[in-house]
């Protein structure tokens, strides 16, 4: 049996689920129109069917590394590095963005801390 690899398990299209920023859960009208897509290196952000963010996005090289680093080329995050961690199960992909730049060690969001924490549900394994 072929070893999975990180990229090959994250890439694909991914309905957000659930989310919340600094402690506060996001609208139920966010999460059901909101998709990730990370495919060969490039991700985007679609909300309503629109694309509102994209960009680059990299893997460590180590082996079960769960970082992730994007590269907002697009869109709100344009010119920012947002340094993350994820945990993937399966269909279900978990994100801890660092808004603030710093890389994530837990998947909590508090008050000030400037995290997004989102939950995603795979609906293609490529887009």
């Amino acid at each position: 049996m072929k070893k999975q690899h990180a990229v090959d398990s994250i890439e694909g299209v991914w309905q957000m689920v659930r989310a919340e920023h600094d402690g506060n859960e996001a609208p139920a009208l966010v999460v059901q129109r909101t998709k990730l897509r990370l495919v060969a290196g490039l991700y985007s952000v679609d909300f309503h069917g629109k694309t509102t963010d994209k960009g680059t996005y990299e893997l460590p090289s180590e082996e079960g590394a769960t970082s992730l680093v994007l590269h907002g080329k697009s869109g709100p995050n344009s010119g920012r590095t947002i340094r993350c961690i994820f945990q993937q199960v399966r269909d279900r992909l978990r994100v801890c963005y660092g808004l603030d730049g710093i890389q994530p060690h837990d998947f909590t969001t508090r008050p000030g801390q400037n995290r997004y924490v989102a939950t995603y549900r795979r609906v293609l394994d490529r887009a």
